[in-house]
């Protein structure tokens, strides 16, 4: 099985610029039209009068390097293909499409092919005449000893940084010193619990299961140390501790939280707030994320960056653009909370007593314990096996309720709210809101029905209303309705009880389920099996047939 949605290997990077061009909602992007292969979008308002700013590099670290092209970043970006460096040629047509009199400047992560491609267009195309200067990004620090970092998300930055002395009409020179300036300060760690898939491919790099990788490549190179845990905690205090080691005492941090591509956005915000319950937190006071900037594929991992401020980059850093895959930088804020008010407290009637009704109810809940390990067997076949201990939950609860003398028996409408009020409490699941609608909905029509039946099928109306069932789609619906409209006119419980089987036994011919989990099953698998809910509800009328 492949991971990778994609129809031709060889076009996914042509496609993929063309879908990015054609939604961008700035539209302001284009395609350069040259030779078949070079692939460079620029922007459509650009006029030579200032520095351009360039970057590039492998396609697979979307939103990097496209969706950073813009007024207030890059001029234009060069894509290769995926994980692999783009041409001379490519890189050259670039330069000479976009750079006037003020010149250029190759923003570059810190890889072989990128260095060595990049550095040879800029070298002919100072031949040519052109003013180009080439930064190197190096942020990751994960091996400390490194004598070539490699460049990750410090990367964009170093993009905002250049764009934004570009867009002010700043020299060539200025842009370098300022935006060199940054790179020298930033530092970036990642970690990641599996590797990035390829198109083609069915398997990624393993990473032996519950542990993580530190320090991995955004190509889905070995990273530095395997972590013997999988833990968001342990994890974030790890990558905090190597962060706090390498920028020693620096304070007012930009912290950067990247997700590489693979994890869910509920495990991006759960791993953030446990960075903000890191020491590194301290220092931090401005946050960018967390969101997928700079990917690797959909390697399964994030990364941290970290940038020391002062008042001029976080100028720089605030300032507009247009461009699709920014995010605001935004003041680190504590935790908000507020007030609320207390739900209204729920009247019920007085207990009162009954001994008929203390009967019927008896009867009922130990219908429902006595039948719980048949209706779970019943239940394994066609849903979850938990039919029966549900019920019997709930007639525990209700029969503890008798015994000490809570209920108010000599009250039918007052029975059936507290019924409804009460019942969800221990039986939880849907199974309990769907009884707590039946009653609840029960007691309001009391007062305006004509007898108990006619009460019980307005409740068993709203039932069906939110439940999204009716009869003779293989519910307990099937047992109660004929049973409740027996009551209703007048018939013994002899004959509701009847009602209530015919209604169960039906269920066993039913081919197809629409609601619950038996509609996950098919005809075969549901031939014959009667649905749990309803035979439940038989053997609550079989304790009442005398």
């Amino acid at each position: 099985m492949s991971h990778f949605l994609f129809n031709k290997r060889a076009t996914i990077v042509d496609q993929a610029i063309e879908g990015l061009i054609r939604t961008s909602p700035h539209q302001n992007l284009a395609r350069l039209n040259t030779d078949e292969g070079l692939r460079i979008v620029v922007r459509q308002d650009w006029n030579k009068s200032k520095v351009a700013i360039i970057s590039g590099g492998g396609s697979g670290h979307e939103p990097m390097h496209v969706g950073f092209v813009g007024k207030g970043m890059l001029t234009a970006a060069v894509c290769g293909d995926i994980f692999a460096s783009p041409g001379v040629d490519a890189i050259l047509h670039a330069i000479v499409t976009v750079t006037g009199k003020s010149g250029c400047l190759l923003v570059v992560k810190n890889y072989t092919g990128d260095r060595l491609n990049f550095g040879l267009a800029a070298e002919k195309a100072r031949a040519l005449g052109y003013k180009v200067e080439m930064i190197l990004v190096k942020d990751d620090i994960s091996l400390p000893k490194n004598p070539q970092p490699r460049g990750l998300a410090g990367t964009i930055l170093a993009h905002k940084v250049a764009g934004y002395y570009a867009e002010k009409g700043k020299s060539l020179k200025h842009i370098v010193q300022q935006t060199q300036q940054m790179l020298d300060k930033v530092a970036t760690i990642g970690v990641a619990l599996s590797s990035c898939h390829l198109p083609g491919s069915d398997e990624s790099e393993g990473i032996p299961q519950g542990k993580s990788e530190l320090g991995m490549g955004i190509h889905g190179e070995h990273g530095v140390a395997t972590l013997d845990t999988q833990n968001s905690t342990k994890i974030v205090k790890q990558l905090a501790k190597n962060l706090l080691n390498h920028i020693g005492d620096e304070d007012n941090l930009l912290l950067l939280i990247n997700n590489l591509g693979g994890l869910s956005v509920l495990e991006m915000t759960l791993a953030t707030q446990e960075i903000l319950q890191t020491p590194l937190a301290d220092r931090v006071s401005h946050i960018q994320g967390p969101d997928t900037l700079v990917s690797a594929l959909d390697m399964k991992g994030l990364s941290l960056t970290v940038l020391p401020l002062d008042n001029k980059l976080l100028t720089a850093l605030k300032a507009p653009v247009v461009v699709t895959g920014w995010l605001p930088i935004t003041p680190c804020q504590t935790m908000q909370w507020q007030e609320t008010d207390a739900l209204p407290e729920v009247e019920f009637a007085k207990p009162s007593q009954n001994t008929h009704t203390a009967q019927v109810v008896k009867q009922i809940c130990q219908a429902l314990i006595d039948s719980e390990d048949e209706l779970n067997k019943l239940d394994s076949q066609v849903g979850d096996g938990d039919t029966g201990s549900t019920l019997a939950t709930g007639a525990n609860f209700v029969l503890k309720a008798l015994k000490q003398k809570k209920l108010p028996l000599n009250d039918p409408q007052a029975l059936l709210h507290w019924l409804g009020e009460k019942i969800t409490t221990p039986m939880g699941g849907s199974g309990g809101v769907l009884l707590s609608l039946l009653f609840s909905a029960s007691a309001a029509a009391f007062p305006d029905a004509k007898n108990l039946g006619e009460s019980l099928l307005a409740g068993l109306q709203k039932m069906k209303d939110y439940g999204g069932a009716d009869q003779g789609d293989r519910t307990m619906i099937d047992a109660l309705q004929p049973a409740f409209e027996a009551i209703k006119a007048g018939k013994g419980w002899s004959a509701v009880h009847n009602a209530a089987v015919s209604g169960a036994e039906s269920t066993k011919k039913m081919e197809k389920a629409k609601a619950g989990r038996s509609s996950y099953l098919n005809a075969e698998s549901l031939k014959g099996h009667m649905d749990p809910g309803a035979y439940a509800v038989s053997k609550v009328f079989e304790q009442l047939k005398d």
